[in-house]
């Protein structure tokens, strides 16, 4: 469990995405592992066309398909091998010696699960190939990660530079004080100015968690600040990100269940949808 394992598919975030990933590496003292998945796509071989063969169809031109498909196959391994290549290239001339990858066939969520046991934190960009003039589009994984991931997953955007700030979204419920405990645990945001910020709700006791977690950020070095808000969620943690040049923000995932997400929704989707800051999920 020690690897920064950044996931890279292209796009024009990557540059955004291996950048996270180096500084992630670099601030934990982990090896770097950049990862780029070839997903199965709908293809128009001969044997999609056999039913047609009745109706005329010339076998040269199925024939032709399948060569079509086997040539885009063979590009697509050439492109994520290449792409893995520049980006280990790229880590190894900043200095980062312990740079790796892992090219494979498949989902991408599947790929990192199967491998979650080596990871320490999961880089990856708010939106891939497809959507890179699309401010609120995330990528079509991105939830599925964030609901099977149990690692940390750090979400890039266009742009990210080294953070000098963090916000924790805190609401003293269970998901909220095992993202703190995380960041306690852990230490990349260690020498970080750190805001704790709270809207408040009816959670039982909301007051004397918030201090308390004020007090075990600060027991452990921190330079913390503290707010308790009243309003909308979403909108409240906006404003005092702006309003305090907040460079990365940080929250528990999916708090309830999927059926009062349906009715209420996803203060994780809908901050993911909002935000132009890298943001850290914690489970």
């Amino acid at each position: 469990m020690d690897k920064i394992m950044t996931c890279i598919d292209g796009s024009g975030m990557t540059p955004a995405v291996v950048k996270a990933g180096k500084w992630a590496a670099n601030k934990l003292a982990k090896p770097l592992c950049f990862l780029h998945t070839i997903e199965k796509t709908h293809q128009h071989g001969a044997d999609d066309y056999t039913g047609a063969i009745g109706l005329g169809a010339r076998s040269s031109l199925l024939e032709e398909m399948t060569k079509l498909d086997e040539q885009k196959s063979k590009l697509a391994l050439q492109f994520g091998s290449e792409l893995l290549e520049s980006a280990v290239s790229e880590a190894q001339s900043t200095g980062i010696e312990t740079a790796g990858s892992i090219l494979r066939h498949g989902d991408i969520v599947e790929a990192i699960i199967e491998i979650e046991n080596e990871i320490r934190l999961i880089v990856i960009g708010r939106k891939g190939v497809g959507h890179d003039n699309e401010f609120k589009a995330i990528g079509s994984h991105l939830e599925t990660l964030l609901r099977k991931a149990s690692q940390p997953v750090l979400i890039v955007p266009e742009e990210f530079s080294a953070p000098t700030s963090f916000m924790i979204a805190y609401d003293g419920r269970e998901s909220a004080d095992r993202a703190l405990q995380k960041v306690l645990d852990g230490g990349l945001l260690y020498g970080i100015d750190c805001h704790l910020v709270a809207i408040k709700n009816n959670e039982p006791g909301l007051k004397a968690k918030f201090d308390n977690a004020a007090s075990q950020l600060a027991e452990r070095g921190l330079n913390v600040s503290t707010a308790l808000l009243e309003g909308n969620i979403k909108e409240e943690l906006v404003k005092y990100q702006k309003a305090n040049n907040i460079d990365l923000l940080v929250m528990g995932a999916f708090g309830h269940s999927r059926l009062r997400q349906l009715f209420v929704g996803s203060n994780t989707i809908k901050m993911l949808e909002t935000t132009n800051i890298p943001l850290i999920v914690l489970r």
